[in-house]
């Protein structure tokens, strides 16, 4: 598998000194995407044996728990457009980590299995990513549990307000 076939992790989005970021240092969405840049950049290098993105780990993971998931479903569960799901699961059949299968009793639909290769390849993956999560865990301390419910509640209420159709009121998180 080459370089060119996975898009080069962003670059880290540290403060540059002496740049005014205006507005941008007090929104949430700003920070979340500093974050969320130098997240990717550390799970790539705890994974760049396998030069795998979070988004193929995520799709390796979701095939291998769910056999015979269904291209749209797995677009659908990882919030991808119907091109973008297909895009994945090609370069997960090209490298011969998944596979497409007939659907038992349907001859036009096929569902998506993780092939030996795939399975022995998620289980180092699986490996290597917790490891990475704990050492980011451990470094948050006591905040590392309480960030992640944070976040979750946080994409919970995003989502609830794009959903919103008067899109003023605020609806609050479970």
């Amino acid at each position: 598998m080459s370089k060119t076939d996975s898009p080069d992790p962003e670059g880290l989005m540290l403060p540059v000194p002496g740049v005014d970021y205006g507005p941008l240092d007090q929104l949430l969405g700003y920070a979340l995407r500093r974050a969320q840049n130098a997240l990717y950049l550390d799970f790539y290098r705890a994974t760049a044996a396998w030069d795998v993105s979070p988004q193929r780990f995520a799709a390796l993971v979701l095939i291998g728990r769910n056999p015979g998931l269904r291209q749209g479903l797995l677009g659908q569960a990882m919030g991808l457009h119907r091109s973008g799901a297909l895009r994945l699961t090609d370069w997960l059949t090209a490298n011969g980590w998944a596979e497409r299968r007939d659907a038992p009793g349907d001859g036009r639909a096929w569902g998506l299995h993780l092939t030996p290769t795939g399975k022995r390849r998620l289980a180092k993956l699986e490996a290597a990513v917790a490891e990475h999560d704990r050492a980011l865990v451990a470094a948050l301390g006591e905040q590392g549990p309480a960030l992640k419910a944070g976040l979750e509640r946080l994409a919970w209420a995003a989502t609830a307000q794009s959903t919103d159709p008067d899109n003023n009121r605020r609806r609050q998180a479970p």
